[in-house]
């Protein structure tokens, strides 16, 4: 299916590209989520006639998102967790408990799709790098500190 990027999506495109994808992927994920829409006829002739309310739309929140990653760049958070005497965490800590944590610490709202772990959860005491994604190209790396209690 051929969709209209109405935002910039990683690893696919930019705003205004028409891209062709999955049915699944556009009926499921891009669409609902305004994403994107269809490439027709109509919709390519209204995006055109929308393209600099949209584009000026990107330009906000790219700047929000760069201003959030200012504050938030370089925090250390601590989050205390049960642990047993080798360091072991007994459970984990997850990306919603890092994401509440950073909430709590600098007052900015994120949610815990921002919080990116490639790793999984962490299951150890320590410091640990963490890479929070305010947008598709705004970065802000956090140190998380897992603190063991007995």
């Amino acid at each position: 299916m051929q969709v209209i990027l109405m935002e910039k999506v990683a690893n696919l495109g930019a705003l205004g590209d028409v891209v062709k994808v999955k049915d699944g992927f556009a009926r499921n994920f891009l669409i609902p989520q305004g994403k994107a829409k269809r490439a027709t006829t109509a919709n390519l002739k209204e995006f055109e006639g929308r393209r600099a309310e949209l584009e000026r739309k990107a330009n906000e929140t790219l700047t929000g998102a760069q201003d959030k990653a200012a504050k938030l760049e370089g925090t250390k958070v601590e989050i205390t967790q049960k642990a047993g005497p080798d360091g072991r965490l007994f459970g984990s800590v997850t990306n919603t408990d890092i994401a509440e944590a950073l909430t709590a610490a600098t007052g900015i709202e994120l949610k815990k799709a921002d919080v990116r772990m490639p790793a999984g959860s962490l299951k150890n005491i320590g410091e640990f790098p963490i890479v929070v994604q305010l947008h598709t190209d705004v970065l802000a790396n956090v140190t998380v500190h897992v603190i063991g209690e007995q």
